[in-house]
């Protein structure tokens, strides 16, 4: 009823209003009569004396303080109306600006989702990531018993807990035979985490320990696969590797620790891993932690209470933990790595499409606003001020960008989605990333703001218009000043278009550069899985498992379309990283593993050197008779020989590793770029140790290795390799199949995704920038119309038609080529940390980037250029 009063008031007094300033003008009009005036003449000097009626009015409503919404609802009718009456106009401007606002808007919702949301924990602020570090090492697992340590003796944490996901288990007795993906996690871990099972409970102090009795929890998507989300699924049993676990609790669907464990199906206490290591100190086995500290301590106080704890267990236990220390990791930080850097790096990129969008739009508005001069001044002369129509012009450029920015954000919900699909999967966070409200607010924000900054410059363009001269003219005069603000517009485009498409252009250089690195080995026929023995063969003999083994390999040999198979185990090329201790013999034993030397841990099959093509340098590869029944046997790769025996031949040379063991270097092959192709030269880790599958004692494997497969079709082979593996065992299972031309993709996919959405902004800038040089261009060869036909009447040729208009458009783009030349120089060096092989300021980049541009620009300005020199000189003269 309120609005209904309101409405029904402000009616009434719009009448009383009206009849107020009728009866003033007639009043007057009346009183010039009665002295002689004619009844024309008398209203003529009322209206004249009383000045602007509709001004009177507006100061009138503004007393009665609703005039600014009256003005507002004006202003958008008014715009709507104009909207409506250039079509073409509102089509061009509301998509290009859907573009750059839906591009920022995806991008944006990639950035808050990863970078800006905290992460989904109470406190998140508190919890930190736990390592070892290691003097020849950066950082490294922590052996379990190091872990109890600090877990009982640290005085500035609440909690600390164990998880290690590189887990992986055989489960029978619900269907086929598989493998699932397990972490191993300590009693607290999800306590800590303020996690709740959506079924049953967590783990109990006591059940992560060596020797209690076998528990499980599974994720809700195991339980929905597998039992169908019944409720009486506590309490049942669950086979892995043939030993039975009790259901206690089931995860809800979304935990997923950092991203990093969407694939995992099954929790189980680190205390049922069967790892005869487990309890030595020296061995970390790839255990990690997550700590959370009490309230009001550092991170500095943490790290200072656990150097106070290592130098103590150094003190107790100097052969283990002699040099080993404790690194306290920001978990956000140590999530986040080099992630940050490379999304603020794209989405600076993506606020430069932006920009030229706003740029296209000011300059499509200010061309319009010159044929709304005459307009202009008519408001103007009514009385309307310099601010009211800078405000319509405001209301105008606000309504389209606010339509563009609702295009834009479904174009960005598609584009996220997009995105998603697409996002490599060493993105951290992926799963968080949504078009939520902060989202939609940012689009909201960022299309005000649009609206606000391409509607200002025609706005103050015509904030003082010459009234006589632009009625006297008809609104067909134009000032050198426009043309300016418009070739302005077009120049800074361009320069934005440059170093958009330099920065696409580095970043197509570098992914090119890194398919042309040598990996060390060759990806292009090999094919490599995982492997695991039936369960019953978990407590069989070594000599039992090595013959299982060895009655698989030629199982797998004789699959069809398969040329040579070899097992492996430890390190893996780009994948998997285990380390070997050792001294070389003849030097002093170290005094502690900690000041042993490391290297890259490679135990694979006699085959696995041709199967991977990594080149023999010198000496001799493993043999089938490298097995357990002779002395151990070892190949180094060059980077090995050259740290350790430099000057010296490596063949022959005994190495002693930490267990005990010595091995004879048999011969030297080729490095492999085991941590990346473009980082791998840069690690401080990077000598490589071979040694033979079958010496290796069968504890160290269990039942499951690796396996790397040569065929001419390692896409297709895996299906025959699978058949062959059932022909065997139904509990035998072979899973995880990639191409090694995979696992290269997959170690660039963040370049790679990098590169695709710079070569889309690239490609958004190319094309706003024509468009933008383009319209500017057909714009001023109209407004010249008249002068070109004087000139064509005078005599000139259309070639020199041709030459002028192309003079004024190439002046814009010579000169936006330029600054964005400049800009891209002192901008690219913020990239450089996504490049590899190609500076970031390459100068062939810059300059095959200036010309390509230059020459779709004169294109762009070819056509209005064309099209000018068409035109007849009698039509010409006539042109109004």
């Amino acid at each position: 009823m309120g609005w209904v009063n309101w409405l029904l008031g402000k009616r009434k007094r719009e009448e009383e209003l009206e009849e107020e300033v009728r009866s003033h003008l007639e009043m007057a009009a009346q009183d010039r009569v009665e002295r002689g005036a004619t009844t024309v003449d008398a209203e003529r000097a009322a209206r004249r004396d009383f000045g602007n009626a509709e001004l009177v009015k507006e100061v009138t409503r503004d007393v009665w303080g609703w005039g600014s919404l009256e003005r507002l609802m004006q202003d958008l009718r008014f715009g709507l109306r104009m909207m409506a009456k250039s079509p073409g106009f509102t089509v061009v401007a509301v998509l290009t600006l859907a573009l750059g606002i839906g591009a920022n808007t995806a991008l944006f919702s990639i950035v808050n989702g990863v970078l800006l949301n905290p992460l989904p924990y109470p406190h998140p602020e508190r919890l930190v990531e736990l390592r070892e570090s290691k003097p020849n090492f950066a950082t490294g697992s922590i052996s379990y018993p190091n872990f109890l340590d600090w877990q009982k003796d640290n005085r500035t944490f609440a909690s600390m807990a164990i998880v290690r996901g590189n887990r992986s288990y055989i489960l029978t007795g619900l269907g086929e035979a598989e493998q699932v993906d397990a972490v191993l996690v300590s009693t607290g871990f999800f306590e800590q985490l303020s996690v709740n099972p959506v079924l049953g409970r967590t783990f109990a102090p006591g059940e992560d320990r060596i020797g209690a009795a076998p528990t499980v929890m599974i994720t809700e998507g195991f339980w929905k696969r597998k039992f169908g989300s019944a409720e009486d699924v506590l309490g049942k049993i669950l086979a892995l590797d043939g030993k039975g676990y009790t259901i206690i609790g089931v995860i809800p669907s979304t935990f997923d620790l950092l991203g990093s464990l969407r694939t995992r199906e099954v929790y189980v206490p680190i205390g049922q891993w069967n790892n005869q290591l487990l309890n030595n100190r020296a061995a970390g086995l790839g255990i990690g932690a997550i700590g959370r500290l009490k309230p009001d301590v550092t991170v500095q106080q943490a790290r200072a209470d656990m150097e106070r704890v290592t130098q103590n267990l150094a003190a107790a236990y100097p052969q283990a933990d002699k040099g080993i220390g404790a690194a306290v990791i920001p978990l956000r930080k140590w999530l986040l790595g080099s992630v940050e850097p490379f999304l603020l790096v794209l989405f600076g990129a993506v606020g430069l499409v932006l920009l030229i969008a706003c740029a296209n739009v000011a300059n499509l508005l200010l061309a319009r606003s010159t044929g709304r001069a005459r307009e202009f001044a008519i408001r103007a002369a009514l009385g309307a001020g310099q601010g009211r129509i800078v405000r319509q012009l405001l209301t105008e450029s606000t309504l389209l960008a606010a339509i563009g920015g609702g295009l834009g954000v479904l174009l960005a919900a598609a584009g996220t989605r997009a995105a998603l699909a697409v996002l490599p999967s060493t993105l951290p966070r992926a799963a968080e990333v949504a078009v939520d409200g902060r989202v939609l607010l940012f689009a909201g924000a960022t299309s005000l703001l649009a609206g606000i900054c391409f509607g200002l410059v025609p706005a103050l363009k015509t904030r003082k218009p010459d009234v006589q001269e632009t009625l006297k003219k008809g609104g067909r005069g134009e000032s050198g000043t426009r043309h300016r603000a418009q070739g302005a517009l077009v120049t800074v485009e361009m320069a934005l278009a440059v170093v958009l498409l330099i920065g696409a252009g580095l970043m197509i250089r570098t992914l090119a550069a890194l398919w042309n690195v040598n990996p060390g080995f060759e990806a292009n026929k090999v094919l490599t899985f995982g492997f695991s023995l039936p369960p019953s063969m978990t407590n069989a003999s070594p000599e039992a498992i090595r013959a299982a083994f060895r009655q698989v390999h030629d199982k797998f040999q004789s699959a069809p379309g398969v040329q040579g198979v070899a097992f492996s185990w430890g390190a893996a090329p780009l994948q998997g990283d285990d380390e070997w201790l050792f001294w070389i013999d003849g030097q002093p034993k170290p005094a502690s593993e900690s000041e042993m030397n490391w290297a890259i841990d490679y135990v694979v099959d006699y085959d696995y050197l041709r199967i991977m093509g990594i080149p023999l340098k010198s000496g001799r590869f493993f043999t089938a008779q490298d097995d357990e029944h002779v002395a151990r046997v070892a190949v180094v790769d060059e980077v090995f020989a050259n740290q350790f025996f430099a000057g010296q031949n490596s063949i022959g040379k005994r190495l002693h590793l930490s267990g005990g063991e010595i091995l004879e270097i048999i011969g030297v092959v080729g490095h492999v770029k085991q941590w990346g192709l473009d980082t791998d030269d840069k690690e401080t880790l990077r000598a490589q140790l071979y040694t033979p599958f079958m010496q290796l004692p069968t504890e160290g494997i269990g039942g499951g290795a690796g396996v790397v497969v040569r065929s001419d079709q390692p896409a297709k082979v895996f299906e025959s390799i699978r058949q062959a593996n059932n022909q065997m065992s139904s509990e035998q299972v072979v899973s995880g199949a990639q191409t090694m031309s995979e696992v290269i993709a997959g170690s660039i996919a963040r370049r790679q995704f990098s590169m695709i959405l710079f070569g889309i902004f690239a490609a958004l800038a190319l094309l706003l920038a024509s468009i933008g040089i383009y319209g500017v261009v057909s714009y001023l060869a109209g407004r010249r119309t008249h002068e070109i036909g004087i000139r064509m009447a005078l005599g000139a040729k259309r070639s020199d038609v041709l030459g002028m208009v192309l003079r004024e458009g190439m002046k814009m783009i010579i000169l936006g080529v330029a600054i964005g030349l400049l800009a891209a120089a002192a901008l690219t060096p913020l990239m450089a940390s996504l490049l590899f092989g190609v500076s970031a300021t390459d100068p062939l980049t810059f300059v095959g980037v200036g010309a390509i541009l230059a020459m779709v620009a004169l294109v762009a300005c070819l056509v209005p250029a064309r099209k000018a020199t068409r035109v007849g000189p009698m039509v010409a003269l006539r042109y109004e």
